[in-house]
């Protein structure tokens, strides 16, 4: 690796699997001090002891349990990386309130507290954050409802940071991720396939053939997302959000969902 974080302190969340645990372990290699913040258990520890990492168990809606993630990073933070989230599936006639309630507490309302937190430390180091969202926000699948609609709010939080805080020499962005390898890809896919009467193979092999690039992306990829954000190659970027969906929502005829 090269080195581009060298030096640099960098919180991330969700970081127990999927592109969160990704993203800590390419930060490592980059030579960043990390702060790996959430629930995931042993999976957390595990992480924290592959990347080299502190690691703070914690829930981002649980204000008390952010505090304690920011204290763990000192004085200083260079990069924030907000992957935690759930997607459950539901649908605009039959949402209930308690699972577009939760939906929005972690994916938008979790990353504003820690976002919230960390902006003073940010503010000292001219920081970066990166949240990752999804495609889902701007091209809502069946099932979708609340996940779709608090990815959108979480795109639009993200710049009204790039513009209250640019002058501060914060950079904010967003990544959307398509369709990604993940335990939670899984799970949704499982879903699908049980709908569908299929298995999860048959419905990912499905999906390929919809996609541009003919495949799913690893989340080492969108890991490498990440690092262009939050490193000095994207010192003029702000307020932007970074489609990365291999293609798959380019084609309107053949939109995968």
């Amino acid at each position: 690796m090269t080195g581009r974080l060298q030096g640099k302190t960098a919180l991330i969340t969700g970081a127990a699997t999927g592109m969160g645990r990704a993203t800590a372990e390419r930060f490592a290699d980059e030579g960043a001090s990390l702060i790996l913040f959430g629930l995931g258990g042993a999976d957390l520890d595990a992480a924290g002891k592959a990347a080299g990492a502190k690691v703070v168990h914690g829930d981002i809606t649980a204000k008390t349990d952010v505090s304690r993630a920011i204290e763990a990073c000192g004085e200083s933070l260079d990069i924030l990386v907000s992957a935690a989230g759930i997607i459950l599936t539901d649908y605009p006639e039959t949402v209930t309130d308690e699972g577009w309630e939760k939906t929005f507490a972690i994916n938008v309302t979790g990353t504003m507290n820690v976002c919230r937190a960390a902006l003073p430390l940010l503010r000292r180091r001219r920081g970066a954050i990166v949240n990752i969202a999804s495609v889902a926000a701007f091209n809502s699948g069946p099932g979708m409802t609340s996940y779709a609609s608090s990815k959108a709010a979480l795109v639009a939080y993200t710049r009204s940071i790039a513009v209250a805080h640019g002058a501060d020499g914060i950079r904010a962005n967003v990544i959307a991720p398509g369709w990604v390898r993940t335990p939670m890809s899984d799970m949704e896919m499982d879903d699908i396939a049980r709908a569908n009467g299929t298995t999860r193979e048959e419905e990912f092999e499905n999906l390929r053939q919809r996609i541009g690039l003919r495949r799913i992306a690893d989340a080492s990829e969108i890991a490498g997302c990440c690092l262009f954000l939050a490193s000095e190659d994207a010192s003029f970027v702000t307020g932007t959000v970074l489609v990365a969906d291999g293609g798959g929502r380019a084609p309107v005829a053949n939109r995968a969902v």
